[in-house]
């Protein structure tokens, strides 16, 4: 008996030797929790995981929920038979084109290979049997118009599929750890915490804002950019924390081209407590080598070295804008980051940022703000 199903394949957990049911038990769950509204149930078949029970109706969105889930990295809709060659020609017959012009070809998978006949003997078969019915077709092996895929497995069963989708990768959230991302109303840091989730981290976010000087609507943003990010990974926790008055001390007693290196270490030093507070193992940014003054080497080594206990992840640092771009357009984030209300990091921008701080001057600098903002431990 046939059924139609969703096939969902994963990669890289392949190679996590006797942790690998740990992974699994993550995807699984992770599966669940993004599909569980469509009424469908998730059925384990070996290395294959099967969406089964579904209406059709919604089999495209479904497909759309399972393609941002880290750890899938592709699925297909498939018919599922039993591996009896007889069902396999029938099934086969279904999925050929109905251009009379058109091309085919047939891939073939054998899992099972107990099964009485081997893959070029099966795709030579099929193929045949194919052009027997619809003699007008061609077989093409390199460049066909349809590549009709059997995969051939260990319980007597089948799947016969044309497409195969491409999926986020990666590995399970919840399988890295938590992470704190600093959240601006950029591109750049909702593409870092997007990064991490298919690395399987967890999200939570804080951003940090100048109120009056930032408006509601900035603020509006970076909300929506986080319930854009959560649903990668099952929702983020957004902490708003403001820093008018850390900028107005720095503009008031400090030499204006420090102003955005020092801002930054009093986020690091503020970003680690809450991060501490909230059982998260690192900070994350989206910092990008080069990309502005405050992304040399130089200024992220001053920011560095406020961090006293937890590491600093920036996964854009060798990435170009260009790819950030491409990523924010992918995942949802661009057309809300560019909407034009700033953020803290443009408020009393200096017009000559340093570019290569030196510690003793940023210590001197620093020293300015003790009597008023305290050691920002």
């Amino acid at each position: 008996m046939s059924k139609s199903i969703i096939l969902i394949r994963y990669g890289e957990i392949h190679l996590k030797g006797n942790n690998r049911g740990f992974f699994l038990k993550l995807l699984s769950r992770n599966i669940r929790s993004a599909t569980q509204d469509f009424g469908c149930r998730l059925e384990i078949n070996g290395t294959r995981y099967e969406i089964v029970d579904f209406d059709e109706a919604v089999g495209d969105k479904i497909i759309d929920r399972l393609k941002i889930i880290s750890g899938i990295t592709s699925v297909s809709k498939a018919i599922k038979i039993p591996s009896d060659f007889d069902v396999l020609k029938k099934t086969a017959l279904d999925h050929a084109p109905k251009n009379k012009q058109a091309t085919f070809r047939i891939t073939v998978n054998r899992a099972d290979k107990t099964y009485k006949y081997n893959s070029n003997y099966i795709a030579s078969e099929l193929g045949a049997y194919i052009l027997s019915k619809r003699a007008k077709l061609r077989v093409d092996l390199h460049n066909a118009d349809t590549d009709i895929k059997v995969d051939i497995r260990e319980d007597g069963s089948a799947y016969v599929f044309c497409e195969v989708i491409g999926c986020a990768g990666g590995m399970p959230v919840g399988s890295a750890g938590r992470g704190l991302l600093l959240l601006s109303g950029g591109l750049d840091s909702p593409v870092a915490g997007y990064l991490m989730t298919k690395r399987g981290m967890s999200l939570d976010a804080i951003h940090f804002h100048s109120y009056p000087y930032t408006g509601e609507e900035a603020q509006k943003k970076v909300e929506e950019l986080a319930t854009t990010l959560g649903g990668f990974c099952g929702g983020v926790n957004l902490t708003s924390v403001s820093v008018t008055h850390i900028q107005e001390a720095i503009h008031k007693f400090c030499l204006p081209d420090y102003m955005i290196c020092l801002l930054r270490r009093y986020m690091i030093r503020i970003a680690e407590k809450v991060a501490i507070e909230r059982g998260c193992q690192c900070l994350i940014t989206g910092e990008s080598l080069g990309q502005v003054a405050s992304q040399t080497v130089e200024s992220i080594t001053m920011t560095n070295a406020v961090a006293d206990k937890l590491p600093i992840l920036r996964p854009l640092i060798a990435t170009n804008k260009s790819e950030i771009i491409d990523i924010a357009r992918q995942i949802g984030t661009y057309d809300i980051s560019i909407r034009p209300y700033e953020d803290c990091c443009t408020v009393f921008l200096p017009k000559h940022p340093i570019i290569k701080p030196r510690l003793d001057n940023v210590l001197r600098e620093e020293a300015k703000l003790g009597d008023i903002l305290g050691d920002g431990k």
